[in-house]
């Protein structure tokens, strides 16, 4: 049998209807809306960046200074660029400074970016040693990096991020040189070859790598032999180390200071030159000197019975 639906049962049907399709469609558009929000909202939040002294390298080592540069990474999680407005630090050793300064406008960190920034320090042993007189040459001390950064975060304002790190440094001596001797294989007034005995006094409480060595030796007021050699030896810490390095020069160039030695008055000598060394803190070229020896040629008692020049 046929029903006929009534109006006021198809009024209802159209309105569910239409509650039903305007309900679906306004929980989509809000679904959507939170959706784009929340996008929004993580493309614009500000959080602060974070920092980190990544490593601390010497470049440089000499008598004289040491250079320092300290890496500092820097990573800004925010969606625009953010100002370093300057960086200060400050490196001290066992609680006392050894010196510190400040950075003005150190640059710019890039949006969602990562950045190393570095900070050079160099550091005088003079001034070291003038104001610390218990810091020692040839010896290690321990020292303290510490750095402040100060940086503009929009939304969140000025903030700063301090930073350490710690390592060692050392305060090198120049090691001291000295001639034991000098071993003749040959010696007639045209030509002498011979060996020389060169001891190296490493005053330092670290080793030394030789890699090379130059030196030019003086009899009297004349040079009578000048060498590179690229021998390769370890020169242990607080010991000393004795090379042998071969010369040959002709005697009858160099006149009255050669005859006074043969005849057993003896002259002066003089040695200058430079080692090439590793350290544990990086590559040195150090000059070595001796001045004012005496030296006497007299015969040794020995197996071989050569002639040797003793250096006192």
């Amino acid at each position: 049998m046929y029903h006929s639906m009534s109006s006021s049962d198809n009024a209802k049907k159209a309105d569910k209807d239409q509650d039903e399709g305007e309900g679906g469609f306004f929980d989509k558009v809000k679904d959507f809306i939170q959706d784009i929000g929340e996008k929004i909202e993580d493309a614009v939040s500000f959080g602060k960046p974070t920092a980190d002294v990544t490593g601390i390298h010497i470049p440089q080592i000499s008598l004289e200074k040491v250079e320092l540069i300290a890496d500092v990474l820097i990573t800004n999680p925010n969606p625009v660029p953010i100002p370093l407005v300057d960086i200060e630090y400050l490196i001290e050793s066992e609680g006392r400074k050894l010196m510190s300064g400040t950075i003005p406008d150190a640059g710019t960190i890039e949006a969602h970016g990562s950045e190393t920034v570095k900070i050079p320090v160099l550091l005088i042993y003079d001034d070291i040693k003038s104001t610390y007189g218990d810091i020692k040459p040839g010896s290690i001390i321990p020292y303290l990096v510490k750095v402040i950064l100060h940086v503009d975060v929009p939304v969140i304002g000025r903030i700063s991020l301090p930073l350490e790190k710690a390592g060692e440094i050392p305060v090198p001596y120049k090691p001291d040189v000295d001639i034991s001797k000098i071993k003749f294989e040959k010696f007639s007034f045209e030509e002498a070859t011979a060996t020389l005995h060169l001891n190296l006094d490493n005053k330092n409480d670290f080793d030394l790598g030789l890699n090379a060595l130059d030196y030019e030796i003086w009899l009297s007021n004349v040079s009578i032999a000048s060498a590179e050699t690229k021998e390769s030896t370890n020169i242990k810490k607080q010991e000393v180390t004795t090379m042998t390095l071969p010369i040959s020069f002709r005697p009858k160039d160099f006149g009255s200071a050669m005859w006074d030695m043969i005849r057993g008055k003896g002259t002066g000598y003089t040695i200058k030159g430079h080692i090439d060394v590793n350290t544990p803190f990086g590559h040195m070229k150090i000059p070595i000197s001796r001045e004012g020896g005496t030296t006497r040629l007299k015969k040794e008692d020995d197996d071989d019975d050569n002639d040797e020049c003793h250096f006192i």
